[in-house]
């Protein structure tokens, strides 16, 4: 559950961790009046849960209210990268004498905490990552220990921070403890002329899992988020991702549905979307699956892989079926059925025998069907 810049910032205040005054306004005339508040200048920025603002013009400098409310009236409404702006903060703007990166994510491979901190921050990490490695310092963290004054002494001496930025990186390390994140970042976090450390963005993500503790948060849904079909999907609770292809595509788990793009697209299509359905392949759950990626235009034919496991696979044969019942069928379906119950599940589907509806026994005899029926026309 990723959080908006201005309530990661809110959790950076209740922790302690300086961050410029700011206030939210869905309005340019609420920009105006914030402006004021602020004292005449102001930094105007798009709330939008990704990256790249700054480049596509979504965080801009105003230099009076005036301005201010011209500039959050050019900003709302925008779509940065998928994610229409519905909201802006308007920050107090900082003298600025040096920037730098610090965050802490999940090593799941590891089963531990990383540190990654660089003293060229306020740029995406991934360039700098890529261009000058040497530049950006990975420090592991013992969950068990977490990050002390020691240790964040270590982190900021690796990365060439300040000395007086480790309790930044205490405070930081205990939002991420204490709100049960999974990744927690400052980019930029900044020295200013006159020799404070400041947070002057932030990111936070929480752990799912954890929802029932951060209750204030709601589901933090990104309101702005462009795509309809996704919006569709979340609300029927579906794993979706929408992709820009002609293949549909689902499958129960991540890494078969993955697997799955990965053999559509070698067989010469590409796919429409990542739909995981999980253990869930109810009536209910595959009419609208069906449902949501048949409303894509550009989808011309429908891939469901599955892999019978603890859900075998004449429940969803059966699935499928009832589903077809409630859902018009426009495009060719291809099935795949393996594992737990398959031939039932194969044969439930040869009793129904709808015309569009075609079985293959291999992922890549699937695939390579699907691919075929989307591209022939």
């Amino acid at each position: 559950m990723d959080l908006y810049e201005h309530q990661a910032r809110e959790l950076f205040a209740e922790h302690g961790i300086v961050v410029p005054r700011a206030e939210v306004t869905d309005s340019p005339a609420g920009a105006r009046e914030i402006a004021r508040r602020l004292g005449g200048r102001a930094v105007v920025k798009a709330q939008v849960k990704t990256g790249g603002r700054g480049k596509a013009g979504g965080v801009r400098l105003a230099a009076d209210p005036a301005e201010a409310e011209a500039t959050a009236r050019r900003i709302l409404g925008m779509d940065i990268k998928g994610h229409r702006v519905g909201t802006v903060m308007l920050a107090e703007p900082v003298d600025v004498e040096h920037e730098f990166y610090v965050s802490y994510v999940l090593d799941r491979a590891a089963g531990r905490f990383l540190a990654i901190a660089s003293a060229e921050g306020g740029t995406e990490i991934e360039e700098v990552a890529a261009t000058r490695p040497e530049a950006v310092a990975r420090i592991p963290i013992d969950p068990a220990v977490g990050v002390t004054s020691a240790k964040a002494a270590e982190i900021a001496a690796a990365a060439g921070l300040p000395t007086q930025s480790a309790d930044v990186l205490v405070r930081l390390w205990q939002v991420l403890v204490r709100e049960d994140a999974l990744l927690v970042e400052a980019n930029p976090l900044v020295r200013t002329r006159q020799g404070r450390i400041v947070a002057l963005d932030g990111k936070v993500t929480l752990d799912d899992n954890s929802r029932f503790r951060q209750a204030r948060w709601g589901d933090a849904p990104d309101t702005g988020r462009a795509d309809p079909l996704e919006a569709a999907a979340a609300e029927r609770g579906l794993n979706y991702v929408r992709l820009d292809g002609e293949v549909g595509v689902i499958g129960n788990g991540a890494g078969l549905v993955m697997s799955t793009l990965d053999v559509v697209a070698r067989c010469g299509a590409r796919p429409a979307n990542f739909l995981d359905i999980g253990g869930g392949a109810s009536a209910q759950v595959m009419a609208d699956g069906l449902t949501v990626i048949l409303s894509d235009p550009a989808v011309r034919s429908v891939l469901v892989n599955v892999f019978g496991g603890i859900t075998a696979c004449d429940a969803v044969a059966d699935g499928i079926v009832r589903a077809l019942d409630t859902v018009r069928l426009t495009r060719p379906l291809v099935v795949r059925l393996d594992g737990n119950n398959a031939a039932r599940g194969r044969a439930i589907l040869d009793d129904r025998a709808h015309p569009l509806v075609h079985q293959a026994t291999t992922m890549d005899d699937a695939a390579r069907r699907a691919a075929h029926l989307a591209t022939a026309h």
